[in-house]
């Protein structure tokens, strides 16, 4: 086999096992988060407008990854839960800065208390974008390729458990989702 119909295979490889693994959530009525897009606040004219969330869809926490509804691949960015912004308490600017972002989900439409995922990577699983995450034969790789959660080597799909971490032994796309869907589907307490 030459290595584009390796890379060909393993993300033919990959893109079934998200199938399966949303399948199988779905089976087992394992409840879905939401994924938005962050609006920024923005002037118009004399006014701003305050932060919002834009509804992307639904996904599935699996670590490091989420897994869409429609078997899409993202990194993992920030998680927020909506909820009133309440009154101003000072206590320091960054709980600040989480209340109005919790505060700009429930804006965009999300009941109080639901989970929002939001500044989620897309991660392509097609032949092209995974050989450019193939280590070259130096062994050395594209900084961007690194900084992925996902990435080819060894002939597979593999999931790093770190930015910047090694793809040699790291488990499989396949198993990866297999394990992670199993611990939501049957918690282990």
């Amino acid at each position: 086999m030459t290595a584009d119909a390796d890379i060909s295979a393993a993300a033919e490889r990959a893109m079934q096992a998200c199938v399966d693994t949303v399948a199988k959530l779905r089976q087992a009525a394992v409840a879905a988060e939401s994924l938005a897009e962050y609006v920024p606040p923005r002037r118009v004219l004399l006014w701003t407008r305050p932060a919002t969330m834009r509804r992307l869809g639904e996904v599935w926490r699996l670590g490091a990854l989420l897994l869409g509804a429609d078997a899409s691949l993202y990194a993992a960015g920030r998680a927020t839960r909506a909820a009133e912004r309440g009154r101003p308490g000072y206590q320091s600017v960054s709980r600040e800065e989480r209340r109005e972002i919790a505060a700009a989900a429930l804006r965009g439409g999300y009941e109080v208390g639901s989970p929002v995922n939001f500044d989620a990577v897309p991660i392509p699983l097609d032949a092209a974008s995974l050989a450019s995450s193939a280590t070259a034969p130096s062994g050395e790789t594209e900084t961007s390729a690194v900084e992925s959660p996902v990435g080819f080597a060894d002939g597979e799909v593999r999931v790093r458990w770190r930015a910047g971490a090694p793809l040699a032994g790291a488990p499989t796309l396949a198993s990866f989702l297999a394990e992670r869907a199993g611990l939501l589907i049957d918690p282990p307490l």
